[in-house]
């Protein structure tokens, strides 16, 4: 299984699943990241935390703990 939180800068993957439960899922799934949207990894900060991703033609920053419950291929 592969998460969003292991992709590097600058890749392009599609979402298979999102993981997790209750209000996170749903805040993520609010966000515009469901199952088979396309996420392409902007930039990494300094020290891994948060990400900036593009995803539905928009910029948002992500934690590292949010991005672990994202699985990807």
């Amino acid at each position: 299984m592969k998460t969003l939180r292991a992709v590097k800068c600058g890749e392009k993957v599609t979402v298979v699943k999102l993981h997790g439960e209750g209000a996170v899922k749903r805040r993520i799934m609010d966000m515009g990241i469901t199952k088979g949207v396309e996420i392409f990894i902007r930039k990494v900060a300094p020290l891994g935390d948060p990400l900036e991703i593009n995803v539905r033609n928009y910029e948002l920053s992500l934690r590292r703990a949010d991005a672990e419950m994202i699985e990807v291929e």
